[in-house]
């Protein structure tokens, strides 16, 4: 599982842990600063200004995800880990659907890449699909989800046949939805699952998973969940649209310029907007600590010390994340994204693709934490070199399929999605129960920051600039085809490790 932070006492352990999480951080947005650079110098020249911003845009990422994610080591994760304890101690099923519902849904609404990714809907569609509309109903849905996956945890309900029926029923809504909902959908799924939430969901779940008396089963059914509410976010939008349809998309209102001229003007101009924002969003988690201090106070004034102090950074960590990539970071990504489809170089592009996505996925996180837990329940069979470059090339190559239907106007979203969902549904049956809920989770790790700042607006600049394009049909559909490849490239790992394991009469858990 992804670790908690211990407690710390010291004021050196303190600097060391903030040293730690800052050079992690900053290494992940570095390899796109250097791409920037190098484009901005050779193919796609960028203003003084605009990579001023871009600067500074990057620079308050940086901090600003270096304090959310101490934060959430600190307060929101240890929280997550007494809530799913708390609600399995009252042995009472509608104490653990209605806690579930309530916690998905204010963990998603403090999810940074799915905010980032409703305003980014909100501005290619002209405000006819508003930030906050997506926002609550993809948390409603994660929510829900949410609860069904603690019930398949408490009752043993089949991994496999769950997500069977589910992807089933995403096909069917999918097939009765606008193309313009299926591919919102998809990315909204890939969005929600983020720095924000996937600590805390997995935190609830491996809670509620240990409190069981099979082990063996408990290990595995701590994988997963992440995989069951992003189906929960997929079908709610796509439910959505049975109920609001025809709504009139338009394109004339996305552009890649500048908002405002200079270089601080956007910043603080959008100061008081994100503080808002911010601040909105971490407040329920907040209160639900609050609540449960009330209900169960500690006895120890430490532990209540150090999440206050975790709720704070990661209040002020979220507002500098959204300040920096709003009016800086994916401003330069549209420019880019523009200026390379202007050049009418399609292969150039595509090349470029890879290589942003290389460079994301190579340096993000939470995928290290992901392959590091894969060589453990491995044993080493399969190491974590091995996985950290096939997840590479897989979203390296997600996001040059993805700006390939820029160019090809005929390609849509579901000539990747069907096929692909297909093989990892048909896959699943045949490998180690536990890679099916490790692969799916890999899905939501992968969109991280970068994919849902930086890679999205670099394709929809693409979109917005190129004849034919549709910068909703074209522009969206990345973040999906990135949570996909992690999926498939586990999957077959997966069948790797069961194929040596049976040469070694290794046991495995499937």
């Amino acid at each position: 599982m992804i670790k908690v932070a211990l407690p710390i006492r010291e004021g050196g352990r303190q600097l060391s842990v903030l040293k730690q999480k800052f050079i992690e951080v900053f290494l992940s947005i570095t390899p796109i600063t250097i791409i920037v650079i190098l484009l901005s110098l050779t193919v796609v020249p960028l203003s003084f200004d605009a990579l001023a911003r871009f600067f500074i845009g990057a620079l308050l990422i940086g901090l600003g995800l270096t304090f959310f994610l101490i934060g959430v080591d600190k307060a929101i994760a240890p929280l997550g880990s007494e809530v799913s304890e708390a609600i399995t101690k009252t042995n009472k099923l509608w104490v653990v659907i209605i806690t579930a519902i309530m916690l998905g849904f204010f963990i998603s609404i403090a999810e940074p890449g799915l905010i980032i990714f409703g305003q980014q809907v909100e501005n290619v569609s002209g405000g006819v699909f508003t930030g906050t509309t997506l926002l609550f109903v993809v948390s409603i849905g994660l929510g829900m989800f949410l609860a069904i996956s603690f019930i398949r945890i408490l009752y043993n309900i089949s991994f496999r046949l769950l997500l069977s029926v589910m992807y089933g029923a995403i096909f069917l809504f999918a097939l009765l939805a606008e193309p313009e909902f299926v591919v919102i959908a998809f990315d909204a799924s890939g969005a929600t699952t983020g720095v924000m939430a996937v600590p805390f969901i997995l935190a609830l779940a491996y809670g509620i998973s240990r409190l069981k008396k099979d082990s063996k089963s408990s290990e595995d059914d701590s994988f997963g969940t992440i995989a069951i509410v992003s189906v929960g976010a997929i079908l709610s939008v796509l439910v959505m649209n049975l109920f609001v349809n025809n709504l009139d998309f338009s394109n004339e209102t996305f552009t890649a310029a500048p908002r405002h001229d200079g270089i601080f003007g956007m910043f603080i101009e959008m100061l008081s907007e994100v503080a808002i924002e911010g601040i909105l969003s971490i407040l329920p988690i907040f209160l639900i600590f609050i609540i449960l201090q009330l209900i169960a106070p500690s006895k120890q004034v430490q532990p209540v010390k150090r999440m206050l102090r975790g709720f704070l950074l990661s209040t002020i960590g979220l507002i500098l994340f959204l300040l920096g990539a709003n009016a800086g970071f994916m401003d330069v990504g549209s420019h880019i994204g523009e200026g390379l489809a202007s050049n009418d170089q399609p292969f150039l592009m595509i090349l470029i693709a890879f290589v942003i996505g290389v460079a994301a996925i190579l340096t993000e996180p939470a995928v290290h934490v992901l392959t590091q837990q894969i060589e453990d329940v491995t044993s080493g069979y399969v190491s974590r070199s091995v996985v950290l470059v096939t997840l590479s090339i897989g979203v390296g190559l997600a996001i040059s399929l993805a700006v390939l239907r820029v160019f090809i106007e005929p390609l849509q979203i579901w000539h990747y999605l069907l096929p692909g969902y297909g093989a990892v549904l048909i896959l699943m049956h045949f490998i180690p129960k536990i890679f099916v809920g490790i692969a799916f989770d890999a899905g939501g790790v992968a969109t991280g920051p970068m994919t849902a700042t930086f890679t999205l607006a670099f394709v929809q600049g693409a979109a917005y600039a190129t004849k034919g394009a549709d910068v909703i049909l074209d522009g969206f559909g990345m973040i999906a085809m990135v949570a996909l490849t992690p999926i498939i490239t586990l999957e077959v790992l997966g069948l790797i490790y069961k194929i040596k394991s049976r040469k070694s009469e290794v046991p495995t858990h499937g």
